[in-house]
């Protein structure tokens, strides 16, 4: 018997799903609203959640990590009154188990319920022998939370895994995490600098060479391929990797064998396969770049790690572990951050991300002397004076948008010319979405977003903070639609 929650704050809704889960023998309970539903399950362990996207007091996508990750971690089947191809996205990447469209047939839900309930029964009876180690992976956010489910996946399985996140977002680590936790853990972990391979000696770096086979081979030569045989073979960079050599390799994936210079027979390699990039291979892909056959080859798991400043609350963790990490390194007692230095951390965007954050809590480390605490002043002064240029213009641009919709309000009051001229812009804007020949109306809506997007990073200068209160989208919502438009923030 399961225990399942409707969140809707339709009563009919409610006791039609009641009546449905009461008839195949299972526990019904509804909550109206999020604020009891959420309530409900902090009370409860629950097997199954219906919850809604238009609630009262919120959106139901802006809850879903907290319903998910209660005790009883439900499966979560997400209903929304309105076909919403971007919400069904966010559902879909925040781990929901199924999104229905009001009114969905009493057939159709029934089934995802039943499948649902299936599932979250097998996951639960299932007992892992071997704790996944997560030692050196640090955070507690909900953002990377969502790659540990996916990290213990890839360890269980011999599948190809594509690992992509900016520069410094830790792709290696999570490289590494995967083959320590496998039961390949006992082999060679071999990495690939994609970005160094050239055509001319691709073959003898990969696949190796025998004595004699070219100028200057003067002993035989393992590759990288074979090295990684009954281990893991890291392509690190794999977007890099010339078209030439994607040829190559792609052969080379396909059938695990290979064959080195100057040798006229082929040997096996039995490696798997993981490759990183911080780069957008299905738009390279698109524009010529990549190939697609390879992509699908080595994306069989996705794994995307978020950039450190989407990691809301893991700046102080992952100071506090590389402190620890310090402290050993250079054997001295343990230092402590004062709450002025995380002030600082917490206010700079991190270009350069975790392996950033941790170059720069080495040089305060340093600084600090024989001291026992960390304060801003022992941040070297290019990043103090580079954070609070950008603290300056955060501020100023703040001030620019209440002066300017002041300014707005008050010439809207005296006269229409103000208004009349935003009009005008409005039209010339849309105007030139239109061609001679109309777009269908989904087209049309999907050309307009994007622009609405350009203009907000443009007007905006990309102050998400700013971006959201004005759009009034959620900070999910908004990186979706950038991703669905292919837009770089």
């Amino acid at each position: 018997m399961g225990r399942i929650l409707i969140i809707d704050d339709d009563v009919q809704v409610c006791e039609t799903i009641e009546s449905l889960i009461a008839r195949a023998g299972h526990d019904a309970v509804s909550a109206y609203n999020l604020k009891d539903g959420l309530a409900r399950v902090r009370e409860n362990d629950f097997d199954v959640v219906f919850l809604d996207i238009s609630l009262p007091d919120g959106n139901g996508l802006d809850c879903l990590q907290k319903v998910k990750e209660s005790s009883g971690c439900p499966e979560v089947i997400i209903l929304t009154g309105k076909g919403d191809a971007d919400g069904a996205e966010l559902a879909i990447q925040g781990g929901a188990w199924d999104f229905l469209v009001k009114p969905s047939s009493v057939k159709q839900i029934s089934l995802s319920m039943r499948r649902a309930l299936e599932f979250h029964n097998e996951k639960k009876s299932k007992t892992q022998c071997v704790a996944l180690n997560l030692d050196n992976i640090v955070g507690k956010s909900i953002e990377i939370k969502n790659c540990y489910d996916l990290v213990a996946h890839a360890s269980g399985s011999d599948a190809n895994v594509l690992v992509n996140g900016e520069t410094g977002t830790g792709k290696e680590l999570f490289a590494r995490t995967i083959h320590d936790n496998s039961r390949r853990a006992q082999n060679n972990f071999v990495v690939v600098d994609c970005a160094s391979l050239t055509e001319t000696l691709v073959e003898s770096t990969l696949f190796g060479h025998k004595r004699g086979a070219f100028t200057g081979a003067q002993a035989d030569r393992k590759g990288l391929i074979p090295l990684a045989d009954k281990g893991t073979l890291f392509l690190d960079e794999v977007g890099e990797m010339p078209l030439a050599v994607q040829k190559s390799f792609l052969r080379v994936l396909q059938e695990r064998t290979y064959r080195p210079v100057g040798e006229n027979r082929e040997f096996k390699s039995d490696f798997r396969l993981i490759a990183a990039t911080n780069r957008d291979l299905e738009v390279m892909v698109r524009r010529g770049e990549f190939r697609q056959d390879l992509l699908y080859r080595i994306q069989t798991i996705h794994i995307h790690l978020p950039a450190l400043r989407e990691r809301g609350g893991d700046i102080e963790e992952l100071t506090n572990f590389h402190l620890a990490k310090l402290s050993q390194r250079y054997g001295v007692p343990p230092k402590v951050a004062n709450s002025d230095f995380y002030d600082v951390l917490n206010n700079y965007d991190w270009p350069g991300n975790v392996r950033q954050l941790f170059n720069i809590v080495e040089q305060a480390f340093v600084a600090a002397g024989s001291g026992n605490t960390i304060y801003a002043m022992h941040l070297s002064d290019a990043l103090r004076i580079k954070m609070a240029k950008s603290n300056l213009r955060k501020s100023h641009r703040g001030e620019s948008a209440e002066v300017h919709d002041r300014t707005d309000k008050t010439l809207s009051e005296k006269t229409d010319k103000p208004v009349e001229k935003k009009v005008a812009a409005f039209s010339e804007t849309v105007g030139g979405l239109l061609s001679d020949a109309l777009p269908p109306l989904k087209i049309f809506k999907g050309m307009a977003e994007k622009r609405y997007l350009e203009e907000l990073l443009s007007r905006y200068q990309g102050d998400v903070s700013t971006i959201l209160n004005v759009s009034g989208l959620s900070r999910s919502h908004f990186y979706a639609l950038l991703k669905k438009h292919e837009i770089r923030d």
